[in-house]
């Protein structure tokens, strides 16, 4: 596992590199402008049915390959990525500009986050096996045996996002979680870092091959056109998709996926703005931490995260004014963001000056010089809350946010109110003080989809209680997460048997339970087996 390994620019269908197609493009340094060695073949339409169909064939071989063979083969991928590290690391900074800490940090969590899906696999609780037993003897009409567990789904498509070039991509989230539920993957990989993309699918190729498990389990297809995900959405044999992105993107894919034959779900984390709520106590007695927390998180890898803070909401007092004089000095300190890509850059000034052309409202910006190719000025607005329109709560992805200076519950509720579906809310309070706001609380709760109490949103914990989703636009599907360990939950469905043999069960419903995973038999929770 220790090969060297080499970027060719080509697809990966079922364990063979692959370019047919004449159409190319190109990486690009965003520090530097500088374009990067190879160039890159698009997907042509036959290699991304063959990917589908190969991942579709594999998953109809795999179904019988056990919990702890793919619990194995995930540790297997983590080890590789971590014997890999360095080689990750320096493509990763080359296309994306984030630092060496930036990069270093999301493939730890990238590894550890396998480990841990390896290790929920070998638990066995996440399937929600479920027995009633039969009772021959009840009258007036006899009770069968029903069972039901959490089978996978089949083929999952994987578009991988800009901004988590391994948390969030080829062997991120999405594409583990589907793995270890037991589906066959096809990964789009994303034009702004192919690179990377094709370096870990190398490292997923050599782990498959190595425990021998069928290579089209895992597909990765490249393309700087939307032509490629419009072609891997639209084949019959997909049974869903995950993406993470704009809501532009989103809502494209959600269509495309509706209008299909036979409709497929598609869970896609989308915009959010992720409002922060400060109470008076919180900015007397702590303004100046606040608005030091606040800076940091927004400028924290360029304002590249989805949990980027979009909206802070400041009381109208001489501490919410010196809470606010901080961070505009702060901003005109802050050096200019290297973005990861151009098209992230341009949209950014566009969608900042659009924002203050509508809004009755202050700027301040960075006063520092860049000479970078991808480049974004940190600014944020001033506004009062009687001010603020629907139109100005959009996602602008990137260092910016509005500083809303609010009077009264009134004008907090109203805000809240013209909010769509939100990835998180976070209250500043003293101790006590947020019992005296409690409609707030009450309120912000049917926005979102995690809430914080003095914190920040940016950073995510991948483990068993996250809920990394929220209400549309926040997430296509709001009852499902798209990071942490229930993650996995949406690549499988509930199959339920009914006076189905104990021989002909999944070995998770036998009487034996070999598996010894938590089952609910008869309503108690038990790992014992029946009878």
């Amino acid at each position: 596992m220790n090969r060297d390994l080499e970027i060719t620019g080509k697809q990966l269908i079922s364990g063979i590199w692959s370019a047919s197609g004449e159409a190319r493009f190109d990486a690009y340094c965003p520090e530097s402008g500088k374009r990067l060695d190879p160039r890159f073949t698009e997907a042509t339409d036959e290699e991304v049915d063959r990917a589908v169909e190969a991942a579709h064939a594999a998953f109809i071989l795999s179904t019988s390959i056990g919990s702890e063979v793919r619990a194995s083969f995930l540790d297997a991928l983590a080890q590789s990525l971590h014997e890999h590290s360095g080689v990750l690391v320096d493509r990763c900074i080359s296309e994306t500009g984030y630092g060496i800490a930036r990069a270093k940090g999301e493939l730890i969590r990238t590894i550890g986050q396998t480990r841990h899906f390896a290790s929920i696999l070998r638990e066995g609780s996440w399937v929600e096996a479920k027995i009633d037993l039969s009772d021959r003897q009840r009258e007036p009409i006899a009770r069968p045996d029903v069972r039901s567990m959490l089978k996978p789904l089949g083929t999952v498509g994987v578009i991988g996002a800009s901004n988590f070039p391994f948390a969030i991509s080829v062997v991120g989230t999405d594409t583990v979680a589907a793995l270890a539920s037991g589906c066959g993957v096809v990964v789009k990989a994303h034009p702004a870092h192919p690179g990377t993309c094709e370096l870990l699918a190398e490292i997923m190729r050599r782990t498959l091959q190595e425990f021998d498990l069928p290579p089209g389990l895992f597909s990765l297809v490249q393309g700087r056109s939307h032509r490629v995900g419009e072609r891997l959405v639209n084949h019959p044999s997909l049974r869903a998709l995950a993406f993470t992105g704009s809501e532009q993107g989103g809502r494209a894919l959600c269509r495309l996926a509706a209008e299909r034959d036979e409709p497929i779900p598609v869970f896609a984390e989308m915009g959010s703005v992720n409002p922060v709520v400060v109470l008076p106590e919180a900015a007397q007695c702590k303004g100046d931490t606040i608005a030091d927390g606040f800076l940091n998180s927004l400028l924290l890898a360029g304002g590249q995260f989805c949990t980027n803070p979009g909206i802070l909401l400041v009381p109208s007092t001489d501490a919410g004014d010196q809470l606010v004089q901080r961070i505009k000095t702060g901003i005109e300190q802050s050096p200019i963001q290297t973005m990861l890509h151009r098209g992230i850059s341009e949209a950014y000034e566009q969608g900042v000056a659009q924002r203050t052309a509508i809004t009755t409202s202050e700027r301040y910006q960075s006063k520092q010089a860049s000479d970078a190719a991808c480049r974004a000025v940190p600014a944020v607005l001033v506004m009062d809350a009687c001010d603020l329109k629907k139109e100005n709560l959009g996602e602008i992805f990137g260092p910016f946010s509005i500083l809303v200076r609010w009077r009264s519950l009134e004008d907090l509720l109203g805000v809240i109110q013209k909010l769509s579906g939100q990835l998180t809310a976070t209250i500043h309070a003293m101790d006590e003080e947020w019992m005296q706001w409690e409609v707030l609380f009450s309120e912000l709760q049917l926005k979102v989809g995690r809430l914080l109490m003095n914190g920040f949103p940016t950073g995510v914990e991948p483990n068993h209680a996250m809920h990394h989703g929220g209400p549309f636009p926040a997430a296509s599907l709001p009852h499902f997460t798209s990071i942490g360990m229930g993650s996995i939950k949406r690549f499988v469905r509930p199959v339920c048997y009914q006076d189905i043999p104990n021989a002909m069960l999944p070995a998770e419903l036998r009487d034996e339970n070999s598996e010894g995973v938590m089952r609910l038999v008869d309503g108690v929770l038990t790992r014992e087996s029946i009878g």
